[in-house]
């Protein structure tokens, strides 16, 4: 009885693992030739700028399947323009706030996330070269994407486009950049799988096989 309860212990944790990588992982291989124009044609239609449809598209067609992190450096606006939402007036936050109310649900679901977030301090830049007014950030932040799949249909929802002027309202100035991890040990597919294994070790060995 007490080797039943041990094996099934470890087989709970064994399915929860994997049910769990399995939403994490994007299983669907590389963009099609369909998606990636069915994605530009709808950022077209919005009216991005042709550069920028350009990069995005090598971006697209150049995908592993695998995911990646979306690198921010961002400078907020002491005084943002007047957007409708707010009655004419709003802070940089309030509008960040506003265009993050439908980011992140979109992300949630696609298993894509904030992993980091940390204040500039003070504006200072310790290294510059090569690059006019990259000084004086605020914030910089990391997200997961599952996949750029994932991130071609966050980017796409309807709701990113309505919301997207509030996003560029808040800054004065930002950079975005994907990036595809070599090395990540903050994956949360180890991290859950290193918390299971020890919840498993510790509850089988206090709790199933201990005497009396």
């Amino acid at each position: 009885a007490v080797m039943r309860k041990g094996k099934g212990l470890w087989l709970g944790a064994t399915l929860a693992w994997l049910a769990f990588a399995f939403w994490y992982t994007d299983l669907g291989g590389p963009l099609t030739d369909a998606e990636v124009a069915s994605a530009l044609g709808v950022l077209e239609a919005r009216g991005m700028e042709a550069d920028r449809l350009q990069e995005l598209e090598r971006f697209l067609r150049e995908d592993s399947g695998r995911q990646f992190l979306m690198v921010n450096n961002i400078d907020l606006r002491d005084r943002p323009p007047p957007m409708p939402a707010f009655d004419g007036g709003g802070s940089a936050e309030e509008y960040s706030d506003y265009y993050m109310e439908h980011m992140y649900p979109e992300l949630l679901r696609r298993a894509c996330h904030p992993i980091f977030f940390g204040e500039g301090l003070g504006g200072v830049a310790v290294d510059v070269a090569g690059i006019e007014g990259a000084r004086g950030w605020d914030m910089a932040a990391l997200f997961r994407y599952k996949s750029r799949r994932a991130f071609v249909e966050i980017i796409t929802h309807p709701a990113m486009g309505e919301r997207h002027a509030y996003k560029l309202a808040a800054m004065e100035k930002t950079i975005a950049y994907p990036v595809e991890p070599g090395l990540f040990l903050s994956d949360l597919r180890v991290l859950l799988f290193l918390l299971l294994a020890l919840a498993a070790s510790l509850l089988d060995g206090w709790f199933i096989r201990r005497p009396g």
